[in-house]
């Protein structure tokens, strides 16, 4: 799909900038494993009262589901769906293997999400060709090596590229000139922009502004009158003005999941099996990653809402589940939080690094435990044969199924 400005025919001079969003990312990778569910209404998320959309085909969308929606409301809308519960490992490492080919282009690769990222190809124009070109072959590469389809905006700044990507879903290329910006940005919505939530949309709509080129006439005392020193910004964005450069080898900085129990739980033993399986996931994206941490923390939502968090560094950086499921029932114990009754548990481990670059000290006579290597061993089991091929003993049979946020 080629939107209008698109392809080779667009005027790509003055446009370094690329924005690679995977189409319905976490969706598409669970087809790879379902092909005969091509084509149909298909969400990514946990079943169940509070359970939310992760992901969602286009074939689900056109009725009107979207990610972060309550599966409840979903089901209402979509009530054929497939629902498919998620598998973030595989998602991790079909997105570490995206980025490799992001990287294959050009260093200049700022990954802003598992399924999205910034690249300035301004460098790779002698080796490569133009930008509408460098995007062509990326689309090809991603869709060759993974059987998946992302979609690129190019650009003159980060923001414009964004939006273009965004305009030309899914399966596109969009190119907006660089004097072409205004006339692509100003029938937008004035909800297209950064920084416009909810809260501000209705604000900007009061004063009468509903499309980017309503605001682009506001003088900017007025917004900032309005709006304090996001006010200048938004000025700036309604006219394609965007300084920030894409800014590389950003490291992820924590690790994590997060599960809301169907109902309230105060069985110390059942949290303690949501810890492991959060762990053993948590984990497994630590090692698709190429990472490994050294903080451990917790997170405990009381049936009030209330939050407590509670963490510790380890001596050694680690990426087993079993070191991480410890640490996190150790914290889980130490919140005194016995019998009180939680709705939402949350395993993170942050202060991450290189795995390669982590080493491991060993105290006199202390033997290696294996656990890294038969962990490894499970991550290629279920590469193989699915989620479900090894779990823990404890996890077989589970008395509720919580949903992932």
């Amino acid at each position: 799909m080629l939107p209008q400005g698109g392809g080779g025919l667009a005027d790509d001079s003055g446009c370094p900038i690329l924005h690679v969003d995977m189409d319905a990312f976490f969706a598409s990778v669970e087809l790879l494993d379902r092909p005969e569910l091509r084509g149909l209404p298909v969400i990514v998320g946990a079943a169940g009262a509070r359970g939310v959309v992760l992901s969602a085909t286009y074939e689900a969308r056109r009725f009107g589901v979207h990610s972060a929606m309550p599966m409840t409301r979903a089901m209402r809308l979509c009530p054929r769906a497939t629902i498919i519960p998620p598998s973030h490992g595989k998602y991790a490492e079909v997105s570490r293997g995206v980025m490799e080919i992001f990287r294959s282009i050009t260093p200049e690769v700022e990954p802003i999400a598992s399924d999205e990222a910034f690249l300035d190809v301004g460098g790779a124009r002698r080796r490569l060709g133009r930008p509408a070109a460098i995007a062509a072959m990326i689309r090809e590469q991603v869709a060759e090596r993974y059987g998946i389809t992302c979609s690129v905006g190019v650009a003159s700044t980060k923001f414009v590229a964004k939006l273009a990507s965004r305009q030309c879903k899914p399966d596109g290329l969009l190119v907006v000139a660089a004097d072409g910006v205004v006339d692509f940005l100003h029938p937008l919505p004035v909800a297209a922009l950064w920084g416009v939530g909810e809260r501000t949309e209705q604000a900007l709509v009061r004063l009468g502004i509903r499309t980017v080129g309503d605001l682009a006439q506001v003088p900017v005392s007025t917004l900032q009158r309005e709006f304090g020193a996001a006010g200048a910004h938004l000025a700036a964005l309604a006219w394609g003005r965007d300084e920030r450069p894409v800014v590389p080898h950003t490291p992820d900085k924590s690790i994590g999941n997060e599960e809301t129990f169907p109902f309230d739980v105060d069985d110390p033993e059942a949290i303690k099996r949501e810890l492991l399986r959060l762990s053993e996931r948590v984990a497994a994206r630590l090692r698709a990653s190429g990472h490994v941490g050294r903080t451990v923390s917790v997170k405990l939502r009381r049936s009030d809402f209330t939050t407590i968090t509670r963490s510790r560094t380890l001596r050694e950086a680690t990426d087993v589940a079993k070191e991480i499921f410890t640490t996190s029932c150790e914290l889980f114990e130490a919140a005194g939080l016995d019998r009180v009754r939680l709705r939402l548990v949350g395993v993170r481990v942050e202060n991450l690094r290189p795995a390669g670059t982590a080493t491991r000290q060993l105290s006199l006579g202390e033997r290696e435990t294996g656990w890294r290597e038969a962990e490894q061993a499970m991550d290629k089991a279920i590469r193989r044969f699915g989620p479900d091929a090894v779990r823990p003993a404890s996890l077989v049979q589970r008395p509720f199924g919580p949903m992932d946020l």
